[in-house]
Order: C-alpha cells, then structure tokens, then sequence
C-alpha cells in the first residue's frame, strides 16, 4: 500500500512587494543620503553644532519627501488601475458576450481545451464578471494593488528609522572619531538592511548585501570628498 505524501506548503514571497520595495527604499535611502550629508558637512570643516542641525533637518525633511514621494507615485499607479477596472466595466455592461469570449481565449491560450475553457469562463463570470477580468485579463491580484497610504508611510517610518542612526552617531562620536564612526555605522547598517530586505524577499541574501554596501561605501566618499573641496575653497 502506497505511503500518502504530505502536501508541501509552499510561501510566495511577492505578495510583499509594493510595502517591502517602499520600506528598503526608504531606510536604504534614509541611512545613506543622512550618512552622506553628515559626512559632507564634517568634511567642510563644520562645528557639532552645523553637523547635528544638518542631520535634524535632513531627516525630516527626507521623511516627509519619501512620503510625499511615494504617495504621488502609488496614486498615479492605482489611477491607471482604477482607469482600467472602470472601462473594463464598462465593456461588461455594453458587451457581456463578447467578454465572456474573451475571457474563454484567455484560458484556452493558457492550455485549456475549448470546452473547459468556455466552463471555467462560465462559472467565474456567474461567480464575479468584473473580478474575473480584474484578475485574469488585467492581471491585478488584489493583494498586489496599489495602495498610496501605506507605500507613504511605510517609506517616511522606514527613512526615519535608518536616518536616525547615523545622526545619532554624529551626536554621541567625540570630534576626532565623528567620521570613522558615522561610516562604520552607516556600513553595518546598510548590510544589516540588504540582508533583512534579502530575506524577506528571498533573493540572494549575499548578493543584495555587497550590492548596498558597495555602493553606500562609494556615496560617502564622493559626497565627503565634495564637502571638503567646498570647506576648503569657501
């Protein structure tokens, strides 16, 4: 007698898309463009006083142009979402045979004969027209809409967590150690933040954490180097 085997549960990780690109943006951002900016005002020459002022302002205002930001994106995104679902409900009222057609093509292109094709079509359309064709024709699964508030806040809460470190490192480092300590920080940060981000979207962790380390690395260099060459020529 055949052992039966246990079904494997399988977890989809895409689903976290829309808030887990808008909370990586915003602390990859908020850790790098505050580390940088601190970095570019101690290398003017600039007192405790510019440093600590500069950071302040730069997270805040960061913050509140991530959300800004992003709500603009996502609005426009689920404008032409919504654009969609209304003309696509529209036809359903003009020409609910010609849809119900088109949605039986659809399965059939995706290897169903004919016959069950037209079934499938059938019961669905009996079930929900529009969420048939929602999801089917436009490909708009609901857990993956846009959704402008949550991408708003998930990226000002997510720049103000990562821009906080640096600026706190800038606040409590003596004079000497202010820059070395800010960029180790900033490092240990970002990798900490391309490994979490990695894992909760189960790419190559190792991969996605020398990719945001190199590159914030690059950042405060370029942007220290910046600021020194303006300290000393002003």
């Amino acid at each position: 007698m055949p052992i039966p085997i246990a079904p494997i549960a399988e977890t989809h990780l895409s689903y976290r898309s829309n808030w887990l690109r808008a909370a990586v943006l915003g602390a990859n951002d908020g850790i790098l463009s505050t580390s940088s900016l601190l970095l570019g005002v101690v290398g003017s020459g600039a007192g405790r006083t510019a440093v600590i002022t500069a950071g302040t302002a730069g997270l805040v205002g960061g913050a509140l142009s991530m959300a800004a930001g992003e709500y603009v994106s996502v609005s426009s995104q689920r404008d032409t979402e919504n654009a969609d679902v209304l003309l696509e409900q529209r036809e359903l009222a003009r020409d609910p045979a010609g849809e119900l057609r088109e949605l039986t093509e659809i399965y059939h292109d995706r290897g169903l004969n004919p016959e069950l094709a037209r079934q499938v079509a059938d019961a669905l359309t009996a079930r929900d027209p529009l969420a048939a064709h929602v999801r089917d024709e436009l490909g708009m699964a609901d857990d993956r809409r846009a959704r402008p508030l949550q991408a708003a806040g998930s990226s000002a809460l997510a720049f103000a967590s990562g821009a906080i470190l640096p600026l706190l490192t800038a606040i409590i480092a003596p004079g000497s150690l202010r820059t070395p300590a800010i960029v180790i920080v900033t490092l240990i940060a970002l990798a900490a933040l391309g490994l979490t981000g990695a894992r909760l979207g189960g790419a190559n962790q190792a991969r996605a954490t020398v990719r945001v380390t190199a590159w914030g690395a690059i950042a405060m260099a370029v942007t220290y180097g910046i600021g020194a060459l303006v300290g000393t020529a002003t």
